[in-house]
């Protein structure tokens, strides 16, 4: 049995041992925008409501609008969000980000945040569930390679969501039905994975 076999395998079994009485996981679902007007936080209810009904680990919304974090480099900022940042990453075992598109990336305010912080995020896994006019396809993979750099394993499930089909008028979600099963391969993925970076950290 190949590696990927046995480690998707476990997820019984982890299961098991989390009802014996030891710890869940804790898997920070990260709203990815902050601007106003924006969708970011019906996506992050949305995919939360999904894992909820697992019972496979203890998932959190993580607002990132809600830190005070200014741009790296500005004299005179306020950063007295930094330290809660830093604290609520590292409680951590691994991400679920909520990611919109914009020129073809991901938001400044997400890529801010990402840099605040080193290795609060090392040796953990992520997914990503993107929305845009394409999905937040390219948003999606911009970010992968951020994540990389930060040793954070990205899963190959992503969720892509539309604003012509997932949305209504693009701004009230309404996902097709085929959507929720693929936040749950993620999940899959994502829990599988953090399971198995827990044990270096």
């Amino acid at each position: 049995m190949g590696f990927f076999s046995k480690l998707f395998g476990k997820k019984q079994e982890v299961t098991q041992q989390q009802d014996g009485g030891k710890e869940m996981l804790k898997i920070g679902i990260i709203l990815g925008s902050t601007r106003e007007g924006r969708v970011s936080p019906q996506v992050g209810e949305w995919v939360k409501g999904i894992a909820d009904k697992r019972g496979d680990a203890s998932y959190e919304i993580i607002d990132i609008a809600e830190f005070k974090l200014p741009l790296l480099g500005e004299p005179g900022g306020d950063a007295s969000g930094v330290a809660a940042w830093s604290q609520r990453v590292a409680g951590c075992d691994g991400f679920v980000f909520i990611v919109s598109e914009y020129n073809h990336s991901i938001s400044g305010a997400l890529k801010n945040a990402l840099d605040f912080l080193r290795e609060e995020w090392n040796n953990k896994a992520a997914g990503i569930v993107s929305y845009g006019s394409v999905g937040g396809a390219r948003a999606a993979e911009h970010l992968r390679g951020i994540l990389g750099e930060l040793l954070v394993a990205d899963v190959r499930v992503h969720p892509a969501l539309s604003l012509f089909t997932d949305f209504e008028n693009g701004n009230v979600l309404k996902p097709a039905d085929v959507q929720t099963q693929s936040v749950n391969d993620m999940l899959d993925q994502v829990i599988s994975w953090s399971t198995a970076l827990k044990t270096i950290r």
